[in-house]
């Protein structure tokens, strides 16, 4: 018989349950299964529920905890996968009609490396159309409800990857992010979301967006989780959290337009984490990038064109099924010439290398994850303007994690739907999750 209060443990915590012999996998594999099945958001939030694969998986993950051949801290414990992986034998549609029906017959290499390790997988969860938008709001398929009010944007495009931890129905969830798509849902929904250096992580077997900034991460409860998680994704050991502090680190505060046009919650919460962070010991330096201020305009020339080139055909053979704003999104890519794109790339190299000589001596860089709070899902569909300027306002923060191709972490503030990011150096994610636990443990 299951214990309902598993629903709410850390991943973690549920791996060690499980190692110690307190926790028998195929029970909280059924709670969790149990909890999905019944819930009143189920189809809002899971696209796809497999049921067979994760009672299978629990089976073998509780036959190595019996004989002690465990293979991983998060052997037996249940995830969700955002629907762009792909999953043998089971529908990956990545939000879009254009790509109903589409049954790969392999996994994606993420998805068979974390099987490897033992994890197990409960289902696919709904996601922004083609991963094209940090809102979340997806009225072709379904759009997941806010966890602090069923009527706000989830956050995109990890929507329901988000909402499926924040609800208790996965002990965690991979999403990705090319703009923040990982990170905005983590903090509209109180959770740790982690997004990783580009090609850091397989991009095997997953749907694309922009394929030089597609980063796949965790969406989890704690940093602890999320580095367990990118140990089972990878296939690697997990970074050493142990005496993690903040005492005499130095952290750069961006000032940037990261704080430009800043809704007053996102910044009273934003003020309090950077209290919180000096208490802890941390030494708080404001800083300016002039590289960022070059590099943000960019990014109007390199994602959309990106998008649509690899989209295009597909888009435009059944343009009528799609989510409006999010064709009209990707059609602007047609509107860059080849020259632009290439000539804004060698721009953004030159930037990120100016980045990372300036922010070299900081052992993190932070700024408020979100500049806005979450919008009502009613008037983003009924008001075009308002839908575009929240969407683009919405990933103007996360972004410079991506422009700058940044392994970056976005962690609860104790406010609703306000979150922290802490933006590390290229392919430093083990440095930077020892900053992250830290201060996680300096915000609670």
């Amino acid at each position: 018989m299951g214990n309902r209060d598993w629903l709410n443990w850390r991943a973690s915590d549920l791996g060690a349950a499980i190692g110690q012999g307190a926790i028998d996998p195929v029970a909280l594999t059924q709670v969790y299964l149990d909890a999905i099945d019944g819930h009143e958001y189920r189809d809002r939030i899971y696209a796809r529920v497999t049921h067979d694969r994760a009672l299978a998986e629990a089976g073998a993950a509780a036959k190595r905890a019996q004989n002690g051949t465990r293979r991983h801290a998060l052997d037996g414990v249940p995830v969700s996968w955002k629907d762009l992986f792909d999953s043998a034998g089971v529908a990956t549609e990545a939000g879009s009609a254009l790509l109903k029906g589409h049954t790969p017959q392999a996994d994606a290499r993420v998805l068979a490396n974390a099987t490897q390790a033992g994890l197990v997988c409960l289902g696919k969860t709904h996601m922004s159309e083609l991963a094209f938008s940090g809102i979340g709001i997806n009225p072709v398929t379904a759009t997941p409800p806010n966890v602090n009010d069923p009527a706000l944007a989830p956050g995109g495009s990890s929507s329901g990857a988000a909402t499926s931890v924040a609800f208790g129905l996965a002990a965690a969830a991979i999403g990705s992010d090319t703009g923040g798509s990982v990170r905005i849902p983590a903090a509209w929904n109180d959770i740790v979301g982690f997004k990783t250096t580009s090609g850091r992580i397989s991009l095997d077997g997953v749907q694309p967006l922009c394929k030089r900034f597609d980063t796949i991460g965790p969406l989890c409860r704690s940093v602890a989780d999320a580095v367990l998680l990118l140990s089972a994704l990878e296939g690697k050991p997990a970074a050493d959290l142990a005496g993690a502090s903040l005492r005499g680190l130095r952290i750069g505060v961006l000032e940037t337009e990261v704080l430009t046009d800043i809704r007053p919650e996102p910044l009273a919460a934003f003020e309090e984490a950077k209290a919180r962070l000096a208490d802890a010991g941390a030494e708080l330096v404001p800083v300016r990038s002039a590289a960022l201020e070059r590099a943000s305009p960019l990014a109007a020339y390199l994602y959309a064109s990106e998008a649509y080139g690899l989209w295009a055909d597909v888009i435009e053979a059944n343009p009528d099924v799609m989510f409006p704003q999010i064709l009209e999104r990707f059609r602007a890519g047609a509107k860059v010439s080849a020259p632009t794109y290439v000539a804004s790339w060698e721009k953004l190299f030159a930037a990120r290398k100016e980045w990372n000589d300036q922010m070299g001596g900081f052992d993190a860089v932070i700024c408020p994850t979100a500049p806005i709070l979450p919008p009502n899902v009613e008037r983003m569909l009924t008001d075009d303007a308002y839908y575009v300027s929240e969407n683009l306002l919405a990933l103007r923060n996360t972004r410079v994690g991506n422009m700058m191709d940044l392994p970056a972490v976005s962690l609860p503030t104790g406010h609703k739907s306000c979150g922290i990011t802490l933006m590390g150096k290229p392919m430093q994610e083990e440095a930077l999750a020892r900053v992250a636990v830290a201060a996680e443990a300096a915000l609670s």
